[in-house]
């Protein structure tokens, strides 16, 4: 069964529910007013024939015939008189049923000696009867009855139930059709959820996206939905990448490593280079797996660290840091006296990769230079040198992974994943990171994040 075929089998039941109480409700209601009404009717017209017997000097029977003669009945309702055991007088209007013919009836009335209500049945259903009698000196001269034919009363409140339960039944009708577009409008976007779930796990393409129209709690559904298949779609990305990534940068060691080792001989010196060979490729991979491990850890939310840095210290202690790199002249440029919101360890760790990318691109006695500074909203860290720079061609692309860049020496150094770090580290941050051709000759790298300022807080304040 559909969610939707449940909600609003559902909605009918409850909606079926409610009405039939309504309806029992007003059944239950009508019918006592009902019996309430033709009661205090009764109990009327046995008042009026004493009011009138007050005001009246004739006798017992002239006085009754006078009463039958000027009280006329309503709807459903009949008079008669009895007088000496039978009845004498009635109205004029004719009856639904005769029950001024039934001996036994008209016995029991002519014997009340004072005022009497009951049931009795009749061709015409269920009636509802009341007798007065009238007392002169003692004695009962005659008697007034009042008769309420109840049955015919209690079917115009059956026929107005009838209307109301077609009515409940038609808007019952009319519930379920409006339930049934409704709940097909509601759940459309989740029905397309199911459909786009069910067409990515068949065919495994994570470029499929909903469409977010308006701004309910199904819209933020969708929306967390595409979210959802963004992070997804990222996460096999990296996924893939790492693992095209291990397997071309760890096929050549491995395979320099294999190589060697089948070589490799008995002679001493020649175990010795072997080793020494191996161990620098084993190095050289193991690096080259914490570099792959720091770039897919870089697309998960704890990647960075945020917490306060003073930008100052954090550019003097990266160029004390980096003077063991090699021997070039180490300067300072300049430095931010502001505390930010960052991660420090990440920031070293990515101005360490520009400062080591700038070693293997200059020779000793170049200039390599840190600095720090905030400007206009953002913070800006940058590593300059005066080695050959980057050419404009390629300004972009050595920031994408395994692109390796050509040093002083012609050759390729490096696995070409330092600058993808720098790139992803930036990012982190919520900033960019580029490089340009320095003020005399030279590279330099601008890494660029907003500047958050720390919230001063009171000592005094828990």
């Amino acid at each position: 069964m559909s969610a939707r075929t449940r909600i609003v089998g559902w909605t009918l039941a409850v909606v079926a529910l409610a009405l039939s109480v309504s309806v029992f409700a007003t059944w239950t209601i009508l019918l006592v007013r009902l019996e309430d009404r033709v009661n205090a009717e009764l109990a009327n017209e046995v008042e009026k024939l004493h009011w009138y017997a007050k005001n009246s000097k004739a006798s017992p029977p002239a006085l009754l015939e006078e009463y039958l003669k000027v009280n006329a009945p309503d709807r459903h309702e009949t008079f008669f008189v009895i007088l000496d055991g039978k009845v004498r007088w009635r109205t004029y209007a004719e009856p639904p049923a005769a029950l001024d013919t039934d001996r036994a009836l008209v016995a029991r009335m002519a014997a009340a000696t004072e005022p009497t209500w009951d049931w009795a049945p009749s061709t015409a259903g269920l009636v509802r009867w009341a007798v007065a009698p009238v007392v002169a000196d003692g004695e009962v001269e005659g008697a007034f009855v009042a008769i309420v034919f109840y049955d015919l009363e209690r079917r115009e409140v059956v026929e107005a139930v009838r209307v109301l339960g077609l009515t409940a039944l038609a808007a019952l009708v009319l519930a379920g059709a409006a339930g049934w577009f409704v709940a097909g409008r509601v759940l459309a976007p989740v029905r397309l959820v199911r459909q786009t779930a069910e067409r990515i796990g068949g065919s495994g393409d994570l470029s499929r996206r909903l469409v977010v129209l308006g701004d309910d709690d199904v819209s933020a559904l969708a929306a967390t939905f595409n979210h959802m298949l963004d992070r997804l779609e990222r996460a096999f990305a990296v996924q893939r990448e790492f693992l095209d990534d291990a397997g071309h940068e760890l096929r050549t060691p491995i395979t320099v490593v294999r190589g060697h080792l089948e070589l490799m001989g008995d002679d001493p010196d020649d175990r010795a280079a072997t080793l020494a060979l191996v161990t620098d490729e084993l190095g050289r991979m193991n690096r080259i797996v914490d570099d792959l491990l720091v770039l897919a850890r870089s697309e998960q939310p704890g990647f960075v660290t945020p917490g306060e840095v003073e930008l100052a210290d954090l550019t003097v202690e990266v160029v004390a840091k980096a003077r063991a790199l090699g021997e070039r002249r180490w300067r300072v440029d300049e430095v931010a006296e502001e505390q930010v919101m960052a991660d420090r360890q990440r920031l070293t760790q990515a101005l360490m990769q520009l400062v080591a990318n700038a070693v293997r691109h200059t020779v000793p006695g170049d200039l390599i230079a840190v600095g720090s500074a905030v400007r206009q909203g953002e913070v800006k860290l940058w590593v300059r040198d005066t080695g050959p720079g980057v050419p404009e061609q390629d300004r972009e692309r050595i920031f994408e992974r395994l692109v390796r860049g050509t040093g002083r020496t012609g050759a390729h150094d490096g696995a070409g994943l330092g600058l993808a770090i720098v790139r992803s580290i930036a990012e982190a941050h919520r900033g960019t990171v580029r490089v340009r051709e320095a003020n005399g000759g030279g590279a330099l790298f601008l890494i660029s994040f907003p500047y958050e300022e720390i919230p001063l807080t009171s000592p005094y304040e828990n």
